[in-house]
Parts: C-alpha cells; sequence; structure tokens
C-alpha cells in the first residue's frame, strides 16, 4: 500500500518503520527539505465520546418576562420595586391605594367571586389557591362550583377584600418583578410591569428552521472562561420581534445544572455550546494518526512502520472515530504531535 500522511507534505519512513532518531556521522548538513521534516509521536487508540458542536451567543438572565396588566377601574397608586418576588396570596401592587392580590393559575379572573351557585374553572382556581393558603374548603358538589363552603374560606382568608379582577391578578407561578412599564398615577388598566421565573437561565435565540431539540445537553460559557453545564428545557413556538430586514427567530430557553455557578451574575453575555451529533463509546485516534492511501480510505500506522486499515466516522476536536478489524482500545499508532 502506497500512503501519505494526512496533513504533512512529506513522510520519512525508514526500514525500521520511523525516522525517530537521527546520528550524525561527519555527513554533510541536512538540507532544508530534510531540516523542514516534521517530527512524529505516538499516541493511543482509545475510547470516548464525540461530538460535532457548534458555538451560539446567549444571555443570561431570569428568562423572558410575561407582563401584567391591571383591570377595571381606578390609579395606580404603588408599584412593585423591580427584583420583588411575586408569591401566592400576597399582594403585588395597589390601585385606588387598595392591595391587589396574586393568585397562581392559567385562567385570569374575568368576574367577581362573590355569589354561591357560580360554575367554572376560575372557581376551581380560587379553591385550589386558598386550599394552599391554608384555607381548604368542604366542597358540596364539584370543585367548580361556589357553594357557601368555599365563600366562607375566601372571608376567612380575605374578609375586606372581594375577589375580583379589580383586586387579584393570576399569575402562573412564583415570580421575580424584571421591569416596570407603568408609574404611579397612571390608569390601572394597562401594562403595568414585567415578571419573569425566579431562577436564572440561559435564553438563546435560534432560527426557525433550527435542529435544537428538548432535553439536549448543552455547555454554558461564562464571562470568566469557565463552563457550566445546562440542559434545553423550552423552545419557544412563537418568533420574537426583530428589526426590519431582520429573520424572525425563536427563544430556546436553558435551565442550569449547577445554578451556583451564576450565584454572582444576575445577566451577562454567555456562549452556549450544542452538539448537533454525538457518538457515543467510539475508538477515536488524532486526526494527525490518519494516513491516506494512494488506493483510497485510510490506515493507521503502527510503531513498527505496519499500516492498519482504518474506516473513518465522526471528525470533532481534534479527534477521529476509527473502525476495523484490526483496531482495538490501547493499540500505540503513529501521529503528529
Amino acid at each position: 500500500m502506497r500512503a501519505i500522511r494526512v496533513g504533512l507534505a512529506v513522510l520519512l519512513v525508514t526500514a525500521g518503520g520511523l525516522a525517530a532518531t537521527r546520528v550524525f556521522t561527519g555527513r554533510a548538513p541536512a538540507t532544508p527539505a530534510e531540516a523542514a521534516a516534521p517530527s512524529l509521536a505516538v499516541a493511543t487508540v482509545t475510547r470516548a465520546d464525540l461530538a460535532n458542536s457548534r458555538m451560539m451567543p446567549g444571555t443570561l438572565g431570569y428568562g423572558t418576562g410575561v407582563t401584567v396588566r391591571g383591570s377595571g377601574p381606578g390609579i395606580v397608586t404603588q408599584l412593585p420595586t423591580v427584583g420583588a418576588t411575586v408569591r401566592r396570596g400576597k399582594p403585588l401592587f395597589r390601585v385606588d391605594d387598595q392591595p391587589v392580590l396574586v393568585l397562581f393559575g392559567d385562567t385570569p379572573l374575568f368576574r367577581a367571586l362573590d355569589k354561591t351557585g357560580l360554575t367554572g374553572r376560575d372557581v376551581a382556581e380560587l379553591r385550589e389557591n386558598l386550599a394552599m393558603l391554608g384555607y381548604a374548603s368542604h366542597r358540596v358538589r364539584d370543585n367548580d362550583v361556589l357553594d357557601a363552603g368555599l365563600l366562607d374560606a375566601v372571608h376567612q382568608w380575605q374578609p375586606d377584600v372581594p375577589i375580583s379582577p379589580a383586586r387579584a391578578v393570576v399569575l402562573d407561578g412564583p415570580g421575580r418583578v424584571s421591569a416596570l412599564t407603568a408609574h404611579s398615577g397612571d390608569p390601572a388598566a394597562g401594562d403595568l410591569f414585567t415578571v419573569t421565573g425566579t431562577a436564572k437561565v440561559v435564553t438563546v435565540p435560534v432560527e426557525p428552521t433550527d435542529t435544537v431539540r428538548p432535553g439536549a445537553a448543552v455547555s454554558v460559557e461564562l464571562p470568566n472562561g469557565t463552563t457550566t453545564p445546562g440542559v434545553v428545557s423550552t423552545i419557544s413556538t412563537v418568533a420574537g420581534e426583530t428589526q426590519p430586514g431582520e429573520t424572525p427567530k425563536l427563544s430556546v430557553t436553558i435551565k442550569l445544572g449547577k445554578p451556583a455557578d451564576v450565584a454572582k451574575l444576575d445577566a451577562a453575555a454567555v456562549r452556549v455550546r450544542f452538539a448537533d451529533q454525538v457518538r457515543k463509546q467510539v475508538l477515536t485516534v488524532p486526526v494527525g494518526a490518519l494516513v491516506a492511501l494512494r488506493e483510497g480510505g485510510y490506515a493507521v500506522q503502527k510503531r513498527d512502520g505496519t499500516l492498519v486499515p482504518a474506516k473513518t466516522g465522526m471528525f470533532a476536536d481534534g479527534l477521529v472515530e476509527v473502525s476495523g478489524d484490526a483496531l482495538t482500545e490501547g493499540l500505540e499508532v503513529v501521529t503528529t504531535p
């Protein structure tokens, strides 16, 4: 087999297999071609995971915010501070100097819940919230029926506050106020502030045609150069707003595996490494160990100069996946330094 070392213009192979040592016995100085000949080293065939990866810019923060809107008449008399925690059953802001309480759920309040006989998902949501706050009610019929027991629980919790769209707001869970969009004195019926989650996450804008999948493991490079693990938790289904001429992007949210690594950062520009393809526990050698055969294909060279045919697979991080009948883990092969 005639062979050419991959990435080298010239490969010097002696009868013993390697030009590893040169002994000077009064011969003429080396020619420029000899002086430029690259040295060789020995590597071991190892078993490892390989991954084709790409780096994409991202942002560390608290994730995409949800805008909280007020309802009903009145004037905003107090807003929360940025960074304030949103808690179930607690006042979040004030309208006409009256507290607006927080409930958790996915059905916004659209009517006052103050009369027995009302039915609906908003009633079941109120019952669940009161139970979580320690005001469990004995239901006469179903969860979604406002009966006397539920109304009594409401009065125990808030004797003087009616549960209505003007006096309560429904959010999807605990959160953190990230930005204010209104001021004291503004009408209550409008956008007031933005709420995010309480855990720090990384968001990455991607093309709608991107192949990122939920559950994929990633590595996040922090501003100080260290990395921390993460996993793709959600991918938005609606493209965000862009500048004229830009392609709309989806937002990938990454949950961090070690939150303590970012405890001192509130927001930062980061880079995220996505693995597009992963090969688990395959035989690998450095790319410099490949020898291109003139008749086609590749081989690796043993210490004694013998060429061993090798079928190549994935290339990643300076390594290449190899397979072949004569290739085994631990085999020593010649490579470039």
